[in-house]
């Protein structure tokens, strides 16, 4: 299925077939039960950064798409979610693309941080944008599009890893040891290197709830809705989530 899947990010532009979903599964339907739009993007899923979330400015698409939106962008205008989610649920497909294209880095960033591997990233991400057209006429914006996204994309990401058999969670990303007179930069690339890995061996509650916070940007209250758990819940996890990587991270204080 990774195989199929990833062949669909073809030229770096992920593409949700109008075919069945899945073995005996229903074709994605979204907005007014139509096929869903190609999902396009700037470049692949595999580009996306990793890093912390871009600002406000970075995440606006200034690069005209086909279609009813051309004016927009042509003058410079930006175009919010919210008016967006509506377009998209009136059936505009090119509401739709210009979602994708806006959050998908955030998707597939915030995908790698939870499972940890590229391939597996681009599955979860692909996963989680085809459960977000289908969903997509549900949506009421009760909270932010972004944080609608979050809760797709965490979902997607704990079936993944429950479908998968359990695999060592380090492997290939084994710490290593501080060395004795290392230089600055192979010290920060080993630390870093060893958080990553560290937070990988956390539980998926424990890492989600970090993710989000910590990563990702989100206050408490917003975290707290993504997971569907209570503030002092969400914080107890991340307490637990923090004292585990200092432990794990003590040798390289």
């Amino acid at each position: 299925m990774a195989d199929r899947r990833r062949g669909r990010l073809r030229a770096g532009v992920p593409v949700v077939a109008s075919g069945p979903a899945g073995p005996g599964g229903p074709a994605a339907r979204g907005p007014r039960g139509g096929p869903p739009p190609r999902l396009t993007a700037r470049r692949g899923f595999a580009g996306a950064s990793t890093g912390h979330p871009p600002g406000v400015d970075e995440g606006l698409v200034t690069t005209p798409v086909p279609g009813d939106l051309d004016a927009a962008f042509l003058d410079g205008r930006h175009l919010d979610d919210a008016y967006l989610v509506r377009r998209a649920q009136q059936g505009s497909p090119d509401a739709f693309e210009v979602l994708v294209a806006r959050h998908r880095d955030q998707v597939y960033r915030v995908a790698h941080r939870l499972v940890g591997e590229s391939a597996a990233a681009e599955d979860v991400a692909q996963d989680a944008l085809v459960s977000a057209w289908r969903a997509l006429p549900s949506f009421r914006g009760d909270a932010a599009f972004s944080t609608w996204l979050h809760r797709i994309t965490t979902n997607a990401a704990r079936q993944l890893l429950t479908r998968r058999r359990p695999v060592d969670p380090l492997t290939g990303e084994e710490p290593v040891p501080p060395s004795e007179h290392p230089d600055a930069q192979v010290v920060d690339a080993e630390r870093t290197r060893a958080l990553r890995a560290a937070v990988r061996a956390l539980p998926f509650d424990q890492r989600a709830a970090l993710v989000l916070v910590q990563f990702e940007g989100l206050s408490y209250l917003e975290a707290a809705r993504v997971l569907e758990v209570s503030e002092p819940t969400l914080r107890g996890r991340i307490a637990r989530a923090r004292r585990s990587l200092l432990d794990t991270m003590r040798g390289w204080q």
